[in-house]
C-alpha cells in the first residue's frame, strides 16, 4: 500500500528500511524521501516505523 502518494513509497519499503538497519523515522526520511513533500503521510510513516522497531525489541530475530 502507498504511504507516500509524493514520492510512491509503500509500507513494504518503510518496513524493508527498518528491517535493514535504519533506526528512526529520520533516518527513514534521509534514505526514502517519505514525508518530505507535502508531509501529509508523515503521521502514518512515524507509526509505521515505530511499530516495526517495537516489533524487532518483542521478537528478535535469530541469529
Amino acid at each position: 500500500m502507498y504511504v507516500c502518494m509524493c514520492k510512491a513509497i509503500t509500507d513494504k519499503q518503510i518496513i524493508d528500511a527498518v528491517d535493514n538497519g535504519l533506526q528512526n523515522f529520520d533516518e527513514i526520511q534521509n534514505d526514502l524521501g517519505v514525508g518530505t513533500n507535502c508531509g501529509a503521510c508523515r503521521e502514518y510513516a512515524q507509526e509505521l516505523v515505530s511499530e516495526r522497531l517495537a516489533d524487532q525489541l518483542a521478537y528478535p530475530a535469530k541469529s
